[in-house]
This record gives C-alpha cells, structure tokens and sequence, in this order.
C-alpha cells in the first residue's frame, strides 16, 4: 500500500561510495550547481527526482510506486516494496535500505459504485486536523502529515497522465495517509529505514494506523432516514430530529450544542429541557426510522478488506 516514499542515504551509510563521482552516471538529466562552493548534482530516474552532494542522496518528489510497477494505480505491498528497494539500491548502486524515510504515503484506490464525491461529502471533522474541501476531494492537515480522499480518475485526467484500462470509465476514490515529516517520532521507533518498510511487524502497524485514521473522521449523516417506516406527522417530526442528530455528529454533540446554547442565554431553561427531551425521545425511537447509509457501509468494508492483505 505505499506509493510516494522519499529517502536520504548519508554517505557514512554507503559503504564508501563517492556520491558525486560515481552516482551521476547513473542519471538521466544531470545538472550540476555550486553552493557557497559546493557542489550539489541534480538528476531523475524514470520520474524520481535524485539529488546529490559529498554528504547525502536523496530521492524526493516521485512515486517509488509508479517507478516500480508502472503506474501508481496499483499500490506496493510487502513483498513488492522490498523489491523495489532493492531495484532501487541495484540501480544506484547505494544501499537504501539503510536510508532513511523522509516522506511516506499508504494508499488504496477503491472502485466504488457511486462517484468519488457521494462518499467524500459524507466525511466531517477530525478532531486536531484541518479540514479542507476542494472540488475533487476533501483533506485533512494536521501534525506531521495529511489525510487525503479525490477522485483519482479526474487527478490523472488534470495531470495527463493514463489512466489503465481497469479504472477507466468507473468511479475511483483513492485515499491515502501522507507522513511528511518526524514519521519516527509519530510511529515511535526512532527513525524509518529502507528496510524497515517491509518488515512484517512495522508494515501491519503502519496499515492498521491508515485504518483508524479514516474511522477517526466523523461521518457526516451515516445512517438514512427509512421513509418506508413514517407513518403520521409524529414519525415525520421524529425523523427530522434525527437528520438534524446525525449531521451534528450524534446524540451527544447535539446535547452539548443545546447546552452551550443555554449557557450564552440563547435558550431559557424550559426550553433546552424541552429540546433535550425531544432530542433523547427521537435517538430512543430511531430503530425503524433509520436504515444504514448504504455508501459509508461500502466504504467501511473496503478500508476493512484494505488492511487483511499485507504481504
């Protein structure tokens, strides 16, 4: 499931390799830049940017995903990205396993039935992210990273990149959890290596976190009201109650959203009892006034069935 990985290889980690005398030769595109007098070689490896001076190599701004496989449609599981690192040190002729990570992403692309954008207006909040919607997905910012759900067809159309035969004319949602910076200091282990990446314990910790991440966000209206069941002006009432419940987050949120209301002298206190009252009698009825949303159960199991396969 990893897809963009970046990498810094320090030339003690090398094995005595001279990066600037060796490593260019190796390179499409080479560019050669001074710095306060030193040198710094810039190149690419089939898409994947490689700079280099006598300290460090570093392999940025690329999917080692698509580098390997072709395409970044598909994602790499265990096995593929131990050989992708090793393709990678065999090309180079540098041992990034020993390198450290300094981005991470772990993607899925879903097919899904319904447009990408059905399932992303069905995503709220995440406590301590920053939410942003934009036309083709919705992203979360936070600490360290970022949380991403698009239409991966329209991203590869706006970029003009193909799209394979599997996925073209069918609704795609990718999402994928992006480590941008202390990713050590967030998984706890110190520092992230090449190798580390396809060792089974890390590898299942790291899926199960992309797991939690996207359970963590609020579903804005995850059930639907079942109109089959309304039978008089009571239900109706009922059910209004309940839409206003689920898209406030759930019978607490709405709870607290009325008693800071009376607090700021908005309600009197007959009427946020009142409004408890009717909040707590709909949420006690709601069994057969409500029926599952049937795009959030389709995209729970396919995060679900995401995680199982890990080799």
């Amino acid at each position: 499931m990893y897809d963009t990985i970046n990498f810094r290889l320090l030339s003690s980690e090398a094995g005595g390799v001279d990066f600037l005398a060796e490593t260019p030769c190796y390179l499409e595109n080479v560019g050669e830049h001074y710095y306060n007098g030193d040198v710094s070689i810039t190149g690419s490896l089939k898409g994947l940017k490689i700079s280099l001076n006598r300290y460090q190599l570093k392999v940025k701004d690329g999917s080692v995903c698509k580098w390997y496989l072709g395409d970044n449609f598909q994602t790499m599981g265990r096995g593929d990205t131990q050989k992708a690192v090793e393709c990678l040190s065999d090309t180079l002729h540098v041992p990034m396993s020993k390198a450290t990570v300094t981005r991470m992403d772990i993607a899925q692309n879903f097919i899904t039935r319904h447009q990408p954008k059905v399932y992303i207006d069905h995503l709220g909040e995440l406590r301590y992210a920053t939410r942003l919607q934009e036309p083709d997905g919705v992203y979360y910012s936070k600490t360290g990273g970022r949380l991403c759900f698009y239409d991966k067809n329209r991203e590869q159309k706006n970029s003009g990149e193909h799209i394979p035969e599997l996925y073209e004319g069918r609704n795609v949602l990718r999402y994928e959890q992006r480590y941008t910076s202390r990713i050590g200091q967030q998984l706890k282990v110190g520092e992230v290596t090449g190798a580390m990446l396809y060792d089974e314990a890390f590898y299942v910790d790291i899926l199960n976190r992309w797991k939690k991440a996207y359970e963590a966000i609020k579903k804005i209206n995850d059930v639907s009201l079942n109109f089959q069941a309304m039978r008089g002006k009571q239900q109706l009432y009922k059910m209004g109650v309940l839409s206003l419940v689920e898209r406030a987050g759930g019978q607490n949120q709405m709870i607290e959203q009325i008693v800071e209301a009376q607090r700021r002298g908005e309600l009197t206190k007959k009427q946020a009892f009142d409004l408890r009252q009717a909040v707590n009698d709909a949420c006690k009825t709601r069994d057969g006034l409500t029926v599952p949303n049937e795009a959030i159960q389709e995209l729970d199991k396919k995060v679900i069935e995401a995680v199982k396969f890990y080799r």
